[in-house]
């Protein structure tokens, strides 16, 4: 296992799908094994950073990304962020990639990760661990997940508030006692206000469909299409991915390994990093681990 202080880290900029190009830090040795981490809606990298560091001393290269209209990475144009979209830049990172990548995706970075091997076939991934997210989501989970994002449009005066705004959230995690390390989470406008990182469009209603998400019953299509070893991760307090929900999915991949994470909500990888990273590199190393 490689010590954290040998690990390589790079910033890179890939190119995705349709002129966008995307921020990723990379994690480890490029000639090792590739992991492609996803976020998910509303997040950045950087809810990631600490499983793509265990994932890079065990020997993994781990490619830590932010999808588009989030953190560093090109705002869409025309502001549509249909699941295509997101799908479409899974599958042209992926097939930048030298040998078929594990995909590691927490909610829309998992949807988007299903969507794109569904659409590309079992050989654009060596592995599927899906964080939180499955075929069916609750609608409690859902409208607060919402309600939180649009909250934050008209921006916070001081990382303070956006302290408080996360703790309501996320009662369950204790607010942080220095809230310097949000900023990376933030931008910050001409009037000092500080705006989550993220395309405010992001929340916009597709004025033709009604929305721009995809719907169960292609969600099911695409779970009962995967051949390839899949880890379906949940947080034990989620309110989005219940223990029916994930039974379904279950039922639909029945090959699939199941970890529910205690003392975690639907943001697993932050709540309970430890334990998320250990059902993760478990998982791997089952079905062959990094060279």
């Amino acid at each position: 296992m490689m010590a954290l202080s040998e690990i390589e880290t790079e910033h890179k900029r890939i190119p995705a799908s349709e002129g966008i190009t995307l921020a990723a830090d990379c994690y480890g040795d490029p000639g090792a094994r590739p992991a492609l981490l996803f976020h998910g809606g509303g997040q950045t990298r950087h809810s990631w950073s600490g499983t793509a560091q265990r994932l890079a001393e065990s020997g993994w290269y781990a490619i830590n990304i932010d999808l588009r209209g989030h953190g560093q990475s090109d705002w869409d144009p025309t502001g549509a962020y249909h699941h295509e979209s997101f799908r479409n830049d899974v599958t042209a990172i992926a097939r930048t990639l030298d040998e078929a990548p594990v995909l590691i995706g927490a909610s829309l970075g998992g949807i988007s990760s299903l969507l794109a091997i569904h659409d590309a076939g079992n050989s654009l991934a060596r592995a599927l661990v899906l964080v939180d997210i499955a075929t069916r989501m609750e609608t409690t989970g859902t409208h607060r997940i919402m309600e939180f994002m649009r909250g934050g449009l008209n921006g916070f005066a001081s990382l303070d508030e956006v302290a408080d705004a996360v703790a309501a959230y996320n009662p369950h995690r204790p607010r942080p006692k220095d809230v310097s390390g949000l900023e990376k989470n933030l931008r910050r406008g001409e009037n000092g206000r500080y705006h989550w990182h993220w395309d405010p469009d992001f929340l916009t209603v597709d004025p033709k469909s009604g929305n721009k998400f995809v719907t169960p019953a292609s969600l099911d299509e695409a779970a009962a299409s995967l051949t390839i070893p899949t880890l379906l991760v949940r947080g034990k307090m989620s309110d989005l991915l219940s223990e029916d929900g994930a039974r379904v999915f279950l039922e639909l991949v029945p090959h699939a390994d199941f970890a529910d994470v205690s003392g975690a909500g639907h943001m697993v990888a932050g709540d309970r990093n430890d334990l998320f990273s250990e059902a993760v590199l478990e998982f791997l190393e089952r079905n062959g681990g990094a060279e």
